[in-house]
């Protein structure tokens, strides 16, 4: 500590670089600060510290995977809001401000926090200057009361924190245990009853105050028996569940929480156990987007250009050939559930009526359709779950159908199937293809982050990721819940283009799978994105070529 002081008040007042001169170990008596690397200039991003602090917390909190995620989960949330409300501006440019990786609703496993015989926390300091010349008293005031004020509340086992975090992990722990337990009973995803599926608004994750309480309709209650409570809701079974309702009814909010739902959520979020299998992949229509080398023709036999649908490319993809790609590619991946909404669908991928069917005829039409792919999707085991708000043909395909009525939920399967049969669909019902994947290997040479032989990946937000000369554009990849997920991609990719040389997109995302944190450096910057998002946001890269094997 004595150290730290003196070498503050010696560059006090020098040029910004004189920061690096206190880079290093200092013994803070009941916690270690490291400060690993200094900012070049106030206006830089924050200088990195870390903290390392004997675990005193109980045993309990962090004695299986789950909890540890969770509890590890809760010190970084903690952490940041002390150090939003402690920290302030303190000179030009970040100067002052102290952070850590911003957490969402979600519970995700991150490098900010790690919990094991010590805990250590990965945090970031903007060291303090006027203009660029560097103010020690401010300095001084952050590492030396500010930051052991942040300490004690986050880091240091508080007895009257014990029941909240206990409830924390054993959230996390029950709907861990839900997931792995769905496909034992035949279900794709299950929703609790008096879940809250409404947010605040398009631009808040908070549950929407007096919204109306999830309640499962009789027919399609399950009770799953957890380690630490009981919880009853609606579970959706495999096959094809059809959401259907008017306007605003909450189709589209049921669908959201089911997508959101492959993560865990925090206490309070009204979605705790809204509980999605882990292979469940959010799939719609992307203008414009970039596909490399991928089989779409499963849905689509050919193009009127005469352009090879077996090893699809192209820098300006349509609605329905972007579609297909994102069905291939997710399944291309091992993606079992897909989410699909009728209102960011290709309409011609959806469905060709029977008065279309007769004006154009099937020869010069080149898709088929999802409800004519049910059959073929059915044997490749997949599930799926449609919002469906004007497409009634599909009562002929779908195993369950749910109405969403003023946000009440009614299992109306046995209605849509007599109102099928009583209006009889006159389409023509079309031969399903084959479902075919293959095996792509990216060339790794076109997998590049450098710019001027320096490597340049950087996550302005959840929406994009700069990777060398290219922008990925992530907005359409609905399932990133945080930034540090969209870093961590970044840097993934970089780290296993190699590996292409020899192996596939599919064998290399399954060896990385839920091992992201642990391969990346030991970083504060990452939260764990799933192999699918890494795999969509390769795909989207503008540079990527691929080889094709069956």
């Amino acid at each position: 500590m004595r150290k730290l002081r003196d070498r503050l008040r010696k560059i006090n007042g020098k040029g910004y670089k004189a920061y690096k001169e206190i880079e290093g170990r200092y013994n803070f008596g009941d916690y270690t600060l490291f400060i690993e690397h200094v900012q070049s200039d106030p206006f830089a991003p924050p200088s990195a510290c870390r903290i390392v602090i004997p675990n005193m917390f109980p045993e309990e909190f962090y004695l299986n995977e789950s909890r540890k995620v969770a509890f590890e989960d809760y010190l970084t949330r903690v952490f940041y809001e002390a150090a939003s409300r402690k920290s302030k501006r303190r000179g030009s440019g970040k100067s002052g401000i102290i952070t850590i990786l911003k957490p969402s609703q979600q519970i995700l496993k991150r490098s900010s926090v790690m919990a094991n015989e010590n805990i250590e926390a990965r945090f970031y300091v903007g060291l303090p200057a006027h203009g660029r010349k560097i103010v020690a008293k401010e300095a001084e005031k952050i590492f030396f009361e500010i930051l052991p004020e942040i300490v004690e509340k986050s880091l240091k086992y508080n007895k009257a924190e014990h029941k909240k975090i206990l409830e924390h992990v054993k959230i996390a722990e029950d709907a861990d245990f839900i997931r792995e337990n769905l496909r034992k009973h035949g279900l794709v995803a299950f929703v609790a009853n008096n879940s809250i599926l409404p947010r605040e608004s398009g631009i808040s994750e908070k549950p929407l105050r007096k919204a109306i309480p999830f309640k499962s309709p009789d027919s399609l209650e399950v009770e799953f028996e957890c380690p630490n409570r009981s919880v009853k809701g609606m579970g959706i079974k495999e096959g094809v569940t059809l959401i259907v309702g008017g306007a605003y009814h909450g189709k589209s909010t049921l669908l959201d929480a089911i997508a959101k739902g492959i993560y865990n959520h925090v206490p309070g979020d009204g979605r705790e156990f809204v509980i999605t299998r882990e292979d469940a992949v959010k799939i719609r229509a992307e203008d414009g987007r970039y596909v490399a080398n991928v089989d779409i023709s499963s849905f689509i036999s050919r193009l009127p250009n005469g352009t090879d649908t077996t090893n699809f490319c192209t820098t300006n993809a349509s609605g329905s050939t972007s579609q297909a790609a994102n069905i291939c590619e997710a399944l291309e991946v091992g993606a079992k559930l897909l989410l699909i909404d009728e209102d960011t669908s290709a309409t011609n991928l959806m469905l060709r009526d029977r008065r279309m069917q007769e004006l154009v005829p099937k020869e010069k039409e080149p898709i088929t359709p999802i409800i004519d792919m049910i059959p073929s999707l059915r044997n490749f085991g997949v599930s799926i779950i449609m919002i469906a708000g004007g497409i009634g043909e599909y009562f002929d395909v779908v195993d369950t159908v749910i109405m969403m009525d003023e946000y009440v939920v009614k299992d109306v399967t046995e209605k849509a199937k007599k109102i099928a049969m009583k209006f009889a669909s006159m389409r023509k019902r079309e031969k399903p293809r084959e479902i075919k994947v293959r095996n792509r290997y990216p060339l790794p040479e076109t997998i590049n982050p450098y710019i001027k032989e320096k490597v340049k990946i950087k996550a302005p937000d959840m929406s994009k990721l700069q990777f060398g000369k290219y922008t990925i554009d992530l907005s359409k990849v609905e399932q990133i819940v945080e930034r540090g997920q969209v870093k961590a991609i970044g840097d993934i990719l970089h780290k296993i283009a190699g590996d292409f040389k020899y192996k596939s997109i599919r064998e290399v995302m399954d060896e990385i799978d839920r091992k992201i944190i642990a391969m990346l450096p030991p970083k504060g910057e990452y939260a764990e994105p799933r192999k699918y998002e890494v795999a969509f946001a390769l795909n989207r890269l503008r540079s990527l070529k691929c080889r094709q094997k069956s």
